[in-house]
């Protein structure tokens, strides 16, 4: 099974061409990750994910928090958040290679009514790494299977990603994942506010109209958005900006005049 995940991430990212060295690719909703050397610390910004590592080892920061994850460990991060990362441990002969896939928060509050499953009376962490899931890459592997036929894909593709995120819920990460998905925590909360900076980056956006999404008032707001995602409103804007800027640069070979222009700068 592991093979064929290696097989698939190594066959999308072919091919592909990337300055800092992490070649990334998406099909069927899913996304590969390949590099053949270590790279230099990148910005990113996480969405809710689950990322099987296949092969090799990653770093990733956010504010004072470093996780490390290699090869047979999952990450997974239960909201938006800002980070930096890094390819540890990659060589042209065994390459860093990884799966992911995002997590719906939506699915997790409907499973959790289902199954009656409790979250955590205490805070839990944003961000969590373990050993992989036997029963969570069995679905990851079936996910990646239907890629290549997507008739097959598009009417399997709900009942698997069900039973993935019912595992997640039973596994390590469940009370983690319990907590920051339910509907008035202040995760999901801020949540609806990273979703307007997403659908509309390029524009100025008042911090009064994102609290008001989160339903919290502006100092609260501020306060929690950065616990959340690790930055300020403001910033994560312009982190939005540049990570969307350098994708068009190096996946659309647009000018970088451009791309600043159409990002809003």
């Amino acid at each position: 099974m592991t093979e064929d995940l290696r097989a698939a991430a190594t066959r999308h990212t072919a091919g592909l061409q990337a300055p800092e060295g992490l070649l990334l690719a998406e099909a069927g909703g899913i996304g590969f990750a390949c590099a053949r050397a270590p790279t230099p610390y990148v910005h990113a910004l996480y969405r809710p994910l689950l990322c099987l590592v296949l092969q090799g080892a990653k770093d990733v920061t956010s504010g004072m928090q470093t996780w490390s994850f290699k090869a047979g460990e999952t990450l997974i991060v239960g909201t938006d958040l800002a980070v930096s990362g890094r390819v540890r441990q990659a060589s042209p002969t065994a390459p860093y290679l990884a799966v992911a896939l995002d997590i719906d928060l939506q699915l997790l509050r409907e499973l959790m009514s289902e199954i009656a499953a409790r979250s955590p009376p205490q805070p839990v962490a944003r961000v969590a790494v373990a050993e992989t899931q036997v029963a969570v890459q069995d679905c990851v592997a079936r996910l990646v299977r239907l890629v290549d036929t997507p008739d097959a894909l598009a009417v399997l593709r709900p009942s698997i990603l069900r039973e993935l995120h019912y595992w997640l819920l039973r596994g390590p990460h469940g009370p983690m994942l319990r907590q920051l998905s339910l509907p008035d925590s202040h995760a999901a909360r801020i949540s609806r506010a990273v979703a307007l900076l997403r659908a509309d980056y390029a524009r100025p956006l008042p911090v009064g109209r994102l609290a008001e999404a989160a339903g919290m008032s502006v100092s609260s707001f501020h306060a929690h958005f950065k616990a959340v995602t690790s930055l300020s409103p403001l910033q994560f804007q312009k982190r939005l900006r540049l990570v969307e800027a350098r994708r068009r640069l190096h996946g659309e070979r647009v000018a970088i005049s451009e791309a600043a222009f159409d990002v809003g700068y």
